[in-house]
């Protein structure tokens, strides 16, 4: 593929019919590693697809910013500052010192010592969840994108936020409306209109949780946001409001998409879901990293340049924006040895699934642990699966990965 067709690589339509444009990241990993990109209804970029380079980005937080805004524009024009969404202040589009103090409030609950709270009902809602769909018979057919990796990590993300059972369902729509806008079936529309609803109903949401919290602190994730200090003082409404709206939406899509992707790819590579099935326990851990490369579901991150500067030999100027492509970085051959081959047994895998540096995903050890449960669970249990339809590509481009994976299945009891 010619890289004069580089804007292809946030094309939604492209998206929506066959996911991440890796043709296109190879040819300009080898011919044009910063590339601008110029697109007559959106802001000119630099899209930066080697894995080298992201990291060399991702170490300089000074020089390189997140307050700009982590998305390509116009959607970030659509967002009023002030208004619903645009008023809640988000971790991931602060920089330091702020993004450090910030990040603090909510970083111990994450450490792998802290998650062993929650050990139970991770390894619960994967075995309920696969008990549900071999129903009495231990066979059937099912979209296993929604029954699976939607519902997986919504339960367990649920429970760590104070979020009712009964609200669950609202938690994913709002979800899929604010980062599947130009889908016709998740989304409600890409308009000013529509972001404000979305911040008037995540309010709606979360401030009752975030009173209850208050007033009646337990050791959940809720009543660390809701009673969070930064500097010794209550963080701001608009921080805590930006907390839950991130740890939800963000903890929630990425992992679900993440996990359809290597439900698909276990299917479709059956030696490997072979290889898997013989060791669960021992293969598992490597399973989950290559299927957080091969899906990279958190397709990009913009970075703003903060005075002139290069990369990899390019020049670049103040203000210019600079587009960080993960999934290209994630099939990076100078990185990866046979990166278009699904390989549960790779090491090392260094992907950058979970970001690097400065912004590295404060959640990923809970999205690992999520993961590990329902691939663990699914690996002792299912004797046979394959496609029973074609899967198909949520129309995004930001956080990206299948909305429908129709299976076939057989599955032991429990």
């Amino acid at each position: 593929m010619s890289i004069t067709t580089a804007i292809d690589v946030i094309d939604l339509d492209a998206y929506a019919e066959s996911g991440p444009p890796h043709e296109l990241w190879t040819a300009l990993r080898r011919e044009s590693p910063v590339h601008r990109c110029e697109h007559p209804d959106l802001e000119p970029f630099w899209a930066v697809t080697r894995h080298a380079d992201i990291c060399t980005i991702s170490r300089q937080p000074d020089k390189f910013l997140s307050a700009p805004g982590i998305t390509i524009r116009p959607r970030d024009e659509l967002i009023e500052e002030g208004e619903g969404i645009g008023a809640m202040r988000v971790v991931i589009m602060m920089d330091p010192p702020e993004h450090r103090a910030i990040r603090k409030v909510a970083s111990p609950w994450f450490t792998p010592r802290a998650l062993k709270r929650i050990d139970a009902a991770v390894d619960e809602s994967a075995r309920t969840l696969v008990d549900e769909l071999a129903g009495a018979t231990g066979e059937g057919t099912a979209d296993l994108a929604n029954e699976i990796a939607v519902k997986h990590p919504l339960r367990i993300l649920s429970t760590a936020l104070g979020v009712p059972r009964d609200q669950e369902q609202k938690i994913l729509e709002l979800s899929n409306r604010l980062f599947a806008p130009d889908d016709d079936e998740l989304g409600a529309g890409n308009t000013r209109e529509e972001f404000e609803r979305l911040g008037t109903e995540f309010l709606q949401l979360f401030l009752p949780i975030i009173e209850d919290r208050r007033k009646n602190p337990t050791d959940d994730l809720a009543s660390v946001l809701a009673n969070g200090l930064v500097d010794g003082e209550p963080m701001g409404p608009m921080e805590t409001l930006g907390y839950y709206l991130i740890v939800f939406n963000a903890g929630h899509d990425t992992t679900k998409n993440a996990l359809a992707g290597g439900l698909r790819a276990l299917i479709d590579h059956p030696e490997q879901f072979a290889m898997l099935q013989a060791d669960p326990v021992g293969a598992t851990p490597g399973a989950v990293e290559e299927i957080l490369r091969w899906a990279s579901s958190v397709n990009y991150m913009k970075r703003t340049a903060a005075l002139d500067t290069e990369v990899n030999g390019q020049k670049i100027r103040e203000g210019d924006s600079l587009v960080m492509f993960y999934g290209s970085a994630n099939r990076d051959e100078d990185v990866f040895e046979n990166p278009f081959t699904f390989d549960i047994t790779r090491n090392p895998n260094r992907h950058v699934a979970f970001g690097y540096g400065e912004h590295f995903c404060m959640g990923a050890h809970f999205a690992r642990r999520s993961m590990r449960a329902i691939v663990l669970e699914l690996a002792r249990r299912v004797q046979h699966w394959e496609l029973a339809g074609d899967p198909e590509w949520i129309r995004a481009n930001f956080v990206v990965g299948l909305k429908h994976l129709p299976v076939q299945y057989r599955i032991a009891p429990r």
